[in-house]
Protein backbone atom coordinates (compact mmCIF):
# COMPACT_ATOMS: atom_id res chain seq x y z
CA UNK A 1 0.00 0.00 0.00
CA UNK A 2 1.22 3.69 -0.79
CA UNK A 3 -0.76 5.44 1.08
CA UNK A 4 -0.78 5.64 5.08
CA UNK A 5 -3.85 4.77 6.80
CA UNK A 6 -3.18 7.97 8.53
CA UNK A 7 -3.41 10.54 5.65
CA UNK A 8 -6.71 8.56 4.17
CA UNK A 9 -8.68 9.61 7.17
CA UNK A 10 -10.70 12.74 6.99
CA UNK A 11 -9.02 15.74 8.83
CA UNK A 12 -10.73 16.43 11.88
CA UNK A 13 -12.09 19.97 13.07
CA UNK A 14 -13.13 21.12 9.77
CA UNK A 15 -16.42 22.66 11.09
CA UNK A 16 -16.52 26.57 11.43
CA UNK A 17 -12.44 26.82 9.93
CA UNK A 18 -13.38 29.63 7.94
CA UNK A 19 -15.06 31.46 10.65
CA UNK A 20 -11.49 30.78 12.87
CA UNK A 21 -9.47 32.16 10.15
CA UNK A 22 -11.42 34.99 9.20
CA UNK A 23 -10.99 36.16 13.41
CA UNK A 24 -7.84 37.17 13.08
CA UNK A 25 -9.08 39.82 10.41
CA UNK A 26 -11.90 40.61 11.80
CA UNK A 27 -9.87 41.47 15.43
CA UNK A 28 -7.25 43.18 13.73
CA UNK A 29 -10.09 45.27 11.75
CA UNK A 30 -12.51 46.43 14.67
CA UNK A 31 -8.85 47.56 17.11
CA UNK A 32 -8.05 50.00 13.93
CA UNK A 33 -11.42 50.89 13.88
CA UNK A 34 -11.23 51.92 17.73
CA UNK A 35 -7.67 53.35 17.94
CA UNK A 36 -7.27 54.76 14.55
CA UNK A 37 -9.71 55.10 11.64
CA UNK A 38 -12.72 56.46 14.53
CA UNK A 39 -10.83 59.25 16.53
CA UNK A 40 -9.45 60.06 12.90
CA UNK A 41 -13.27 61.14 11.69
CA UNK A 42 -14.05 62.71 14.85
CA UNK A 43 -11.02 64.55 14.83
CA UNK A 44 -11.30 65.94 11.39
CA UNK A 45 -15.17 66.72 11.93
CA UNK A 46 -14.31 68.82 15.05
CA UNK A 47 -11.85 70.51 12.53
CA UNK A 48 -15.06 71.28 10.26
CA UNK A 49 -16.75 72.73 12.83
CA UNK A 50 -14.37 75.16 14.07
CA UNK A 51 -13.71 76.27 10.80
CA UNK A 52 -16.97 76.89 9.52
CA UNK A 53 -17.84 79.09 12.84
CA UNK A 54 -15.01 80.86 12.31
CA UNK A 55 -16.08 84.87 12.41
CA UNK A 56 -14.82 88.23 12.57
CA UNK A 57 -12.58 89.28 15.56
CA UNK A 58 -11.13 85.27 15.66
CA UNK A 59 -7.94 84.44 16.79
CA UNK A 60 -6.37 81.90 14.60
CA UNK A 61 -2.81 80.36 13.85
CA UNK A 62 -2.74 79.69 9.75
CA UNK A 63 -1.43 76.17 8.44
CA UNK A 64 1.98 78.00 8.00
CA UNK A 65 2.11 78.73 11.79
CA UNK A 66 0.91 81.94 11.39
CA UNK A 67 -0.95 84.08 13.86
CA UNK A 68 -3.51 86.40 13.02
CA UNK A 69 -7.34 88.16 13.36
CA UNK A 70 -10.03 86.76 10.95
CA UNK A 71 -10.79 90.34 9.55
CA UNK A 72 -13.15 89.34 7.05
CA UNK A 73 -14.98 86.26 5.97
CA UNK A 74 -15.30 85.95 2.27
CA UNK A 75 -17.14 82.86 1.41
CA UNK A 76 -17.31 79.82 3.46
CA UNK A 77 -13.77 78.41 1.73
CA UNK A 78 -11.91 82.23 2.18
CA UNK A 79 -11.02 83.89 5.16
CA UNK A 80 -8.69 87.48 4.90
CA UNK A 81 -6.19 87.60 7.69
CA UNK A 82 -4.56 90.00 9.58
CA UNK A 83 -1.29 89.45 10.23
CA UNK A 84 0.32 92.76 11.27
CA UNK A 85 -1.11 95.75 10.90
CA UNK A 86 -1.92 96.45 7.34
CA UNK A 87 -0.71 93.82 6.69
CA UNK A 88 -4.32 91.13 5.37
CA UNK A 89 -3.97 87.88 3.47
CA UNK A 90 -6.45 85.56 1.64
CA UNK A 91 -6.54 82.22 3.66
CA UNK A 92 -8.36 79.00 2.44
CA UNK A 93 -10.65 78.36 5.76
CA UNK A 94 -9.21 74.31 5.94
CA UNK A 95 -5.57 75.55 6.13
CA UNK A 96 -6.33 77.39 9.41
CA UNK A 97 -5.19 74.91 12.16
CA UNK A 98 -6.48 76.70 15.84
CA UNK A 99 -8.90 79.27 17.00
CA UNK A 100 -6.99 80.41 19.57
CA UNK A 101 -9.60 82.97 20.87
CA UNK A 102 -13.32 84.16 19.72
CA UNK A 103 -13.60 87.33 19.12
CA UNK A 104 -16.84 89.56 19.11
CA UNK A 105 -17.74 90.29 15.75
CA UNK A 106 -16.03 93.38 15.23
CA UNK A 107 -17.89 97.19 14.38
CA UNK A 108 -16.41 99.62 12.54
CA UNK A 109 -12.77 100.27 12.77
CA UNK A 110 -11.25 97.52 14.92
CA UNK A 111 -11.30 95.81 18.25
CA UNK A 112 -11.80 92.58 18.70
CA UNK A 113 -12.28 89.68 21.47
CA UNK A 114 -11.29 90.96 25.07
CA UNK A 115 -9.75 88.10 27.00
CA UNK A 116 -10.74 88.17 30.82
CA UNK A 117 -6.93 89.02 31.12
CA UNK A 118 -7.22 92.26 29.67
CA UNK A 119 -5.56 95.24 31.97
CA UNK A 120 -6.02 97.94 29.82
CA UNK A 121 -9.87 98.95 31.11
CA UNK A 122 -11.05 97.53 27.68
CA UNK A 123 -8.84 99.48 25.20
CA UNK A 124 -8.47 98.77 22.26
CA UNK A 125 -5.26 96.53 21.40
CA UNK A 126 -5.19 95.52 18.10
CA UNK A 127 -1.93 97.26 17.03
CA UNK A 128 -0.23 94.85 19.59
CA UNK A 129 -1.89 91.60 18.81
CA UNK A 130 0.51 88.95 18.44
CA UNK A 131 3.41 91.49 19.93
CA UNK A 132 4.31 92.25 23.48
CA UNK A 133 2.50 95.68 24.69
CA UNK A 134 4.96 98.52 24.04
CA UNK A 135 4.73 99.62 27.76
CA UNK A 136 4.29 97.08 30.82
CA UNK A 137 3.79 98.08 34.22
CA UNK A 138 6.30 97.36 37.35
CA UNK A 139 4.05 94.98 38.95
CA UNK A 140 2.49 92.55 35.81
CA UNK A 141 4.68 89.38 36.31
CA UNK A 142 3.79 86.20 33.81
CA UNK A 143 2.96 86.00 30.08
CA UNK A 144 -0.13 86.98 28.63
CA UNK A 145 -1.83 84.49 26.75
Amino acid sequence: MLISPAFAQAGGGADGGMFVQLMPLLLIFVVFWFFLIRPQQKKAKEHREMVSNVRRGDQVVTGGGMFGKVTKVIDENTVQVELAENVRVKVISSTLTDVLSKGAPVSGGGGGGKSDDDSDGGKDNAANDGEAPAKKSLFSFGSKK
